[in-house]
Order: structure tokens, then sequence, then C-alpha cells
């Protein structure tokens, strides 16, 4: 008797195979939160200093070291320099663990809404790590991965995983104004229920439960002790619940706490998965900013630590006296160094300094007998002769003049210039942007979320700090200096002959002009539909099309009408140069609208809407276009129906444009003949579709 062939093997989707086999990230590189300003006014918080290294460069070596091979930068304010540090990075060289790396701009105000616009895009394929860029970890999450896979194929329901590090109740990353406390079902790793505990005096310490929670699991732990970095794995359907619920906005008390309400609604459940080993922590406050850094330098971070040299052009050492310094540092005889410090290439130091548990970037200049203190000078600072400087930050290309004194808490911004003999108070924020005290007012982001105003929450691999650590309680411990807008203010300059301070900043890239009815903009008319026109020429991607026009229309507070002119401009140039080449009209037409069907998609805002007052803008722009070319009539038949067959432009946008008195008026009537059959066709086949309906009543 023969043997029996073997049995054949079950085919993998491809889609599936692709879930396994490539792990996708999504950075959130917008914090959405103003706790960093007056920094984050003129440079992106995930591009400021961490020990020397820029914030999103622990993230993304995260990322590589856990295997991730796909992944989605989210840009929101001032995408343009996140954009020009990553392509400048060793991320793009061709070693590189990154297969993808590609960046998103956005005008997202929140998570919540970068989380639905990212849904729109449809580019997750399957799992994803959703984190911040602002994480600093050293933790191996390749078993919550794969606990996550298997619960996963066990039930399509089980839709995120959130990773925790297990702490002490007595840790000091525990010492917070908020605590989340998380209700879980140990025997399935199951979240049950989140809530966030504020530690204010006089606020009292309980969780609400439903009584369901406690009949239907005679097991539940409330756990108290876990650090949430906000790292978790996520299915796709997490991207539809968001774009499903609308008033979500923020990641944990807004969105956890949701899903886990509506269980008896969606079905869809959390789960968490408890590491103990590692270190993991995210920089979400000033008062973290401070914490970790002396986590760095300490070493609990290893190997992410400032002589492993990230970045490329970096040649930090590691000295026995617990300093970190690069070559080509110049001192006075008489210069100090006291406790664990950073300093960086190119920095003069004069006679009689001290410098104690404090970061100096690259090229700074200290004069005689100056003090600095557990504080931050960023690349480029100059402090003159005697002046003291404790917990404070001084940022890039600074002036501090002589015999000044920085207080406990102050942030100096970029660029600005204290005059000689000055005092600085810890609750001072000093800038020259003049986004400090305009555009503040005009941004449409919502109020800071309890879960954004929630201290540091970082972890080490032992409790048991060294004393450089505390310092990270001193520093900031004003609420006012560390958060409110309020304090955001400006400094007279007396006439010492230092610059007075001024606003002259002109980049507000997180500002968007929303109103149409703004004046024309000639310039980014015709900047902005050579871009598109070069993009088309060059099949570039129609994302990439998105992405640039979105951060030149940002640049410029350009109106969403002015954005649909340049796309119909750019559009009806490439049509046209596709008929010069031998293509038909028609085929022309069918090329370019649906290859760059999302282009057109992106400005249109009115799908959802009764009136269609954006599609109908629309096309008069394609209507006042076509006025100047010989087949412009046949081209305005052309792009209706093929917008229309598109479901670019909805039949009642159709029909809302033809009657409209732009449309209709002066030249504008000359091009509308051949459409008016094509009118006249969707007007019938609505008054088929009313006396369809009449009947089905009157039956």
């Amino acid at each position: 008797m023969p043997p029996k062939p073997p049995k054949a093997k079950a085919k993998v989707k491809p889609q599936e195979e692709h879930r396994e086999d490539s792990l996708q990230a999504v950075v959130l590189a917008d914090s959405y939160e103003t706790r960093f300003r007056p920094f984050s006014l003129e440079r992106p918080k995930c591009l400021l200093p961490l020990a020397n290294t820029p914030l999103i460069e622990y993230t993304l070596e995260f990322l590589a070291h856990v295997g991730v091979e796909d992944i989605f930068i989210y840009c929101g304010a001032h995408s343009d320099q996140v954009e020009e540090y990553v392509n400048a990075s060793k991320w793009r060289l061709p070693t590189t663990p990154f297969k993808n790396l590609l960046l998103l701009k956005s005008d997202a105000t929140s998570t919540g809404d970068a989380m639905r616009d990212l849904d729109n895009r449809d580019l997750i394929k399957g799992d994803f790590l959703l984190v911040s860029g602002d994480i600093v970890s050293t933790m191996a999450i390749e078993p919550a991965l794969a606990h996550h896979r298997a619960r996963r194929d066990k039930d399509k329901n089980a839709i995120m995983t959130m990773i925790l590090r297990e702490a002490g109740l007595h840790h000091k990353a525990k010492f917070t104004s908020h605590k989340p406390v998380f209700v879980l079902d140990p025997t399935r790793d199951r979240c049950l229920h989140y809530e966030e505990i504020r530690s204010s005096a006089g606020q009292t310490r309980h969780i609400t439960l439903e009584p369901d929670i406690l009949s239907r699991h005679p097991e539940i732990e409330v756990r108290e002790d876990l650090i949430d970095c906000h790292i978790d794995i996520c299915t796709p359907d997490v991207l539809g619940l968001w774009s499903d619920n609308f008033d979500y906005q923020s990641i944990r008390t807004s969105f956890l706490f949701g899903v886990l309400k509506d269980y008896e609604l969606n079905g869809k459940t959390i789960h968490t998965h408890i590491m103990t080993d590692g270190y993991a922590a995210r920089v979400r406050s000033l008062k973290a900013y401070d914490a970790i850094s002396k986590d760095l330098t300490g070493r609990w971070t290893y190997p992410l630590c400032p002589d492993s040299n990230h970045v490329p052009g970096h040649h930090y050492r590691y000295h026995n006296n617990g300093t970190y310094q690069e070559n080509g540092i110049t001192t006075g005889k008489s210069f100090q160094v006291k406790g664990r410090c950073v300093l960086g290439q190119g920095t003069a130091i004069g006679e009689g300094v001290t410098v104690s548990e404090s970061f100096l970037g690259r090229k700074c200049q200290v004069g005689n007998d100056a003090l600095i203190e557990a504080s931050y000078l960023w690349d480029s600072v100059v402090v003159g002769d005697n002046t003291i400087i404790r917990h404070a930050i001084i940022a890039q290309g600074a002036v501090i003049g002589k015999g000044c004194t920085i207080e406990s808490g102050a942030m100096i911004s970029y660029d600005v210039r204290i005059s000689d003999n000055t005092t600085i108070s810890g609750s001072k924020k000093i800038t020259r942007s003049s986004l400090a005290n305009n555009a503040i007012a005009r941004r449409t982001k919502p109020p800071i979320s309890d879960e954004e105003s929630q201290n540091d929450e970082n972890i080490s691999d032992s409790d048991d700090h060294s004393d450089a650590s505390k310092a990270s309680d001193r520093i900031f411990q004003n609420s006012q200096a560390s958060v409110s807008d309020v304090s955001v203010s400006t400094l007279q300059s007396d006439e010492s002959g230092y610059e007075q301070i001024e606003d002259r900043s002109r980049r507000a890239s997180f500002v968007s002009q929303t109103s149409d009815e703004a004046a024309p903009n000639k310039d980014f008319h015709v900047e902005a539909t050579a871009s598109i026109l070069d993009g088309l020429q060059k099949d570039d991607l129609p994302e990439n099309i998105n992405l640039e026009l979105t951060a030149f229309r940002m640049t410029v507070d350009a109106s969403q009408h002015e954005i649909r002119r340049a796309v119909v401009a750019a559009f009806m140039k490439r049509i046209a140069s596709l008929e010069a080449g031998g293509t038909g009209t028609l085929e022309a037409v069918h090329r370019v609208l649906s290859r760059y069907r999302l282009v057109v998609e992106r400005s249109l805002f009115d799908k959802e809407t009764r009136e269609k007052p954006d599609q109908v803008d629309f096309m008069l722009c394609v209507q006042r276009e076509l006025l100047s070319r010989g087949n412009g009539e046949s081209l305005l038949l052309f792009v209706a129906k093929e917008a229309y067959d598109l479901e670019l432009i909805e039949e009642d946008g159709i029909l809302q444009w033809w009657p409209d008195i732009r449309s209709r008026h002066g030249d504008m009537a000359s091009i509308r003949g051949l459409t008016e059959r094509f009118i006249t066709f969707l007007q019938e086949a609505e008054e088929d579709d009313d006396e369809s309906e009449g009947d089905e009543d009157d039956a």
C-alpha cells in the first residue's frame, strides 16, 4: 500500500504573514501639551536635548532594540524641524535597522485627532506599538508581544496590551500628583478598570467600581505600584475605536477609561503585561526631565548612557570622577567639577568656576568665578563672570550677563540675552518668541487633560538611587513655573549693551488658518502648485504630496480654499501635460484623479454635512481654472463625471455647485454647455428615487 501523501500546509494570508514578521510602530512626536514651554514654542519637544542627546534618539533606539521594522513618526508642531533632523540622522543611512521610516505631518491638536487621522491613512496592516517620542527604555518586550499575539489569535476582541513596569510602593516615581490605579483580573491579565487618584491634600483616596466587576470576577487585584510609560501593543481595531468616538482625546483617561466602561457595548478587552526588569521612563514633565537625566549619568539606563554615543559625531567618555566629557574642552586651573556632570565638545570654562551635577552642551562659554549647580545649559550658552545659576534650564544660544543670579526653576529660552547684574526669579519663563503672547490664545488645542498633567513616571532596576538623583526633587518645585502659560514672559534689558529681548520668531507651525475668507496668498499659490505638480510628474505617493502640502500650509497659514485652488491648478496642468504627450483627455482625467484621489479628499471636510461648501468650492476652482483652456468645456464634463464616479464629489455637492450663482455668472457660464446633460441625468435620477420612496410609503 503506497504511503499517504503529506498534508498540504495551510496557506498564510499575506497580511497575517506581514503582521507576524514585521512589527510596526507609531511614534507620537508631538506631546500635544504645554508643559515644556517656552522651549516647545520654538522647538519640538522630541528634539529637546536629554543629557545632550535629542529625546527622539532614545525612543528610536528602544524601537530598534525590540525589533520594529516599520516606523511612522507622527509630527505636529514644528514638523519641518523633525523632518530635517530625521533625514540627516543615522536612521536614514543604509545601515539603519528599519525597513521603512515615514514621517506623517498633521495639524492634529490632540492624541485623539492624530489617531483618527492615522486610521484614515490606512497605513497600519497589523499589530503595532504605540509610543511617545519621549521614551527612555531598555525593556525587552518580546514576551509581552508573544503573549499579546497568542491572546489575539484566541480572541479577536483582545485589542490592546499595555506594558507596565512593576515598582515598589515607596519608589520615588510614585510621589506624583496623579497616581494611576489599575484594577486587574490576574487570571487573564485583563484590565477591568482604570482611574487616577489625586494626591493633593484633602483629596479622598478611593476609586469607584461597578458592582458587575466584583460579581463577575472572583479574583481581582488593585494595583497602585505599576509604572505606566504608555508603551502599548495595539491591533488595528484600536484605530477604529478612536474613529468611532470623537470624544476620545487622551490615551488613558479618555480612550482606556471609555473602552473599559463600554465593554458591554463593544465587547473589546484590554490587557496588561507587567515587567519586572529593565528601565522605562517618559519625559512627561520638567521634574521627570531632571530625574531621568540623572539616571542617565548614574548608569541606571545602561546601555543608554552618554558614553554610548548613539548620535554620530558624539565622543563622550566616562571619567573616574563621574563626569562624561568630550575632547576639546578648555578649563581654568582652579576649575572644580562636582558630582556627575556632562560636558560637551568645544566648551570653555574660566578660572574659579564650580560646576556641580550639571549638563553643559557643546561650545558653551562660562566666565570666571561662576557657579553652575544642578542646571542644564544647552549648546552655545554664554555665562558671564560671577554669575550664579541654580536648578535652571538655559536654552541654546542664550547669553547670561555678568553678576547675574538665575534662581531655581527659571527657564531661559533660545537666544535670550540677560543683562548684567540681573536676578531672574524661579517663577520666570523668558522667551523671545512672539508665540508666547499671541499664539497661545489662538491655538485650538484642548486644555491639558488629567493624564497629561500627571508628573513623571520613571523607573530603574533599583529603588536605591544615588544621592545625585535627589536634586530631581528640588528643581521646578513651583508648579506655576513648570506648567502655567501665564508665567511665560519677556524681560526688558537695561543699558548694559545686551540686546533687548524681542518677539522675533515668525515660526507658527502649529497655528493653522481655518477661515476661507483670508486674503489670497499669491506666493503660496505659485509655490504650492509647483510643489504638487512636481510630485504628480514624479509619480510620488499621494501621502507624500499631502505631507509636503500640509507642512507648507502650516508655515504660511494658508486657508483651505487656497489649498483646493492649488490642488486644482496642479491637477489641470498635469492633465494638460498628459494630453500633450498623446494621452486622451478622458484617460488623462481618470489617471490623475484616481491615482491622487487622496490629495483631493484631504481638502474636503463636508462629507458628513448636508451643505457641501467645500465640494462646491472645489468645483468652482475647477471651472475657473478651465476658462482659459481651449477644451475647457469638455474637460469640465470629464472632471465632474470622474469626480462623481470616484465619490470625490457627492451627488449633493454636484447639484449644489451647478445652480450656484458663481458657477453660472459671467465667463463661468461659457463652459457649462456639455456638463448640463450630466446634471440633468443626476436630477432625473434623484427625482426617480424620490418617487420610488413615495410609492413605498403609500404601499
